[in-house]
């Protein structure tokens, strides 16, 4: 009763700001000024007016309604979140909001914040023929009084044994490409492409490792950084050397101002709508275009490949102690979705060179599992029973490299469902399908998609999220640009990109399955014949599979083969190093089929 009384409430508080305003509507996106995936509490608009907690969504307050659209990872849980009294909940692909809006409220002046919106979404918004309004202050923040300060942790440099390139070669390697295209400086507004590019890392958000700010990248390979300076200490000051400027980001105003008559490059799909207005207002030239460290960020340099395997090595023998752990405790009852997830989480923190999880570990028993972005809290947290399915995705930031790894569990002592099986043995052979994949060079992650979802699909099954996404390294868990999905851009994927490979099933009310293993993209061997070179993939995550969920019947001689030749890696590389009980367990995990 609380949470739906401070939504009826805050909305009301809402709705009178806007009146005060003169528009009729306000759009409330997840993101904030850095428009990532994670936010500080500061930056918790979205969660704070519609108790949506989810890291996609947007919300529309009209006088006489608010609507919150977001994608099938989050169905079920912004309708556990929301009031129903309330809130209206949309499916943001199957209504996407620009057509929702300008058939339901085609004349309403719909005010918006310049600093949360990227300039894309604004102008698919404009070209609907929505009235959009910018707004000087977020009337939102005008009414959240009890906001959370910004965070203020400093700037650290990362080390060239992790970074593998200095920045002073990466910056000029940027400027060349702004040279090459004719332009003066480009706008950087995403803080990976600040930390990968000036080799630092910060502790502004809690599970990702970024110092927030924004830079501008000149022609000549000099850099303006605008980070607040309590962030920047003395050394990591020195670090950054006489090339970057570090100024407040109070000066940003002043700094766009002085660029007439320059050619600026931006990035429409992740750069505040703000940055354009500036710019156009101070006489510049704009020119839409990728962020120039996007794509090479994504690439990862020989030593970048050396830290993310070094890094999933010890995050593996982490997982196999509490793979062990859970074997044993789970079928005595006891414990829960939160303590699970803090024995993974203490077992990590024995690692060298583990810094945090790299996002909330994703603890689901039972139905909750179903729950694609699940979250147990004080309030959900459910007890583990047994002979029921178990989720866990979860992963670690460590200096040389990011894992994310998820596997679903039987916790025994009874025999499993055989619908349980034969759907968990269905996710299992597509994700050995696009992990064994061979493809060539230019495909981009739409195109093998299908690769994973082909043998749920030939039952008639299928699952309503992305089947990978990037990894950073020792930055985010999701970096773009490539993401193998339905909806994903034509990036052609490239070696040296690390992806994961997560497909599920999930049966609403009673359980969810998701396998998922990360991908280093690396050349594939020649074959006679061959006429354009080819990528494949390996394997970097090393954790067995639930062998009690696996139907051997369903599995192919190849796919059964490759089963045992994981398995028999995955023994190889860590029995040796595990306690006699863990190796035990995991002899028994990784025995052949």
């Amino acid at each position: 009763m609380l949470i739906k009384v401070k939504q009826a409430d805050r909305l009301a508080a809402l709705r009178a700001e806007l009146a005060r305003l003169g528009v009729d509507g306000f759009l409330i996106p997840r993101g904030d000024e850095y428009l990532g995936e994670y936010v500080p509490p500061s930056g918790e608009r979205l969660a704070w007016i519609s108790g949506f907690t989810g890291s996609a969504g947007l919300a529309v307050v009209l006088p006489d309604r608010a609507l919150l659209f977001t994608d099938g990872r989050y169905t079920t849980q912004a309708r556990a979140q929301t009031d129903p009294s309330c809130w209206t909940l949309l499916h943001i692909t199957e209504q996407p909001p620009h057509e929702y809006l300008s058939s339901h409220a085609p004349d309403a002046r719909l005010g918006y914040d310049p600093w949360l919106h990227p300039q894309a979404a604004v102008e698919r918004l404009a070209a609907a023929g929505l009235t959009l309004v910018p707004l000087a202050v977020n009337p939102l923040d005008a009414i959240w009084r009890d906001r959370p300060a910004p965070p203020r942790a400093p700037a650290v440099p990362q080390p060239a044994e992790y970074a593998g390139q200095d920045a002073a070669s990466k910056r000029a390697a940027a400027a060349e490409r702004l040279r090459e295209a004719g332009e003066d400086a480009v706008v950087l507004t995403d803080p990976h492409s600040v930390a990968w590019l000036l080799n630092i890392r910060g502790g502004d958000l809690e599970h990702t490792p970024l110092a927030l700010g924004f830079a501008l990248l000149r022609a000549d390979g000099s850099v303006d950084l605008f980070m607040e300076p309590a962030k920047l200490g003395e050394p990591v000051r020195a670090h950054l050397g006489n090339a970057v400027t570090c100024l407040p980001p109070a000066a940003l105003p002043a700094t766009l101002a002085g660029m007439a008559g320059q050619v600026v490059r931006i990035d429409p799909d992740i750069t505040p709508a703000w940055f354009a207005a500036s710019l156009r207002d101070a006489g510049a030239t704009l020119r839409t275009g990728e962020d120039p460290v996007r794509l090479p960020r994504a690439r990862k340099n020989p030593v970048e490949q050396r830290g993310s395997r070094a890094a999933h090595h010890r995050d593996a023998l982490a997982l196999a102690r509490f793979l062990h752990w859970f074997s044993v405790s789970a079928p005595q009852g006891g414990e829960t979705e939160m303590s699970a997830a803090a024995r993974l989480l203490a077992f990590r923190r024995d690692l060298p060179l583990f810094r945090a999880e790299s996002f909330p570990a994703i603890s689901g028993a039972g139905e909750n599992g179903a729950i694609v972005h699940y979250r147990a809290t004080e309030a959900t947290n459910r007890p583990i029973h047994a002979n029921e399915a178990y989720l866990i995705d979860s992963g670690g930031q460590f200096t040389d490299g990011t894992t994310d790894v998820t596997r679903t569990l039987w916790t025994g002592p009874g025999t499993p469902p055989a619908d349980l099986v034969e759907r968990y043995t269905r996710v299992l052979k597509g994700h050995i399908a696009l992990a064994g994949l061979r493809f060539p060079q230019g495909v981009g992650g739409a195109h093998i998609d299908a690769v994973a979802r082909a043998p749920l699909w030939a039952a008639g099954l299928d699952f309503d999220h992305g089947t990978g996404h990037g990894i950073g390294s020792f930055l985010s868990v999701h970096e773009g640009p490539v993401s193998i999905s339905r909806a994903a851009k034509p990036v052609p994927i490239e070696a040296g990109m690390i992806l994961s490979d997560e497909p599920g099933f999930y049966l609403p009310g009673a359980y969810g399955i998701r396998i998922e293993n990360l991908l280093l993209v690396r050349p594939a061997p020649e074959r006679p014949g061959q006429v354009k070179p080819f990528l494949e993939f390996e394997t970097l995550t090393l954790a067995p599979y639930e062998r009690r969920l696996i139907d051997p019947a369903l599995l192919t001689p190849g796919e059964r083969a490759w089963v045992d030749a994981y398995h028999a890696r995955v023994l190889a590389e860590l029995g040796g190093e595990l306690e006699a009980p863990v190796a035990e367990w995991l002899s028994w995990a990784c025995a052949t089929l």
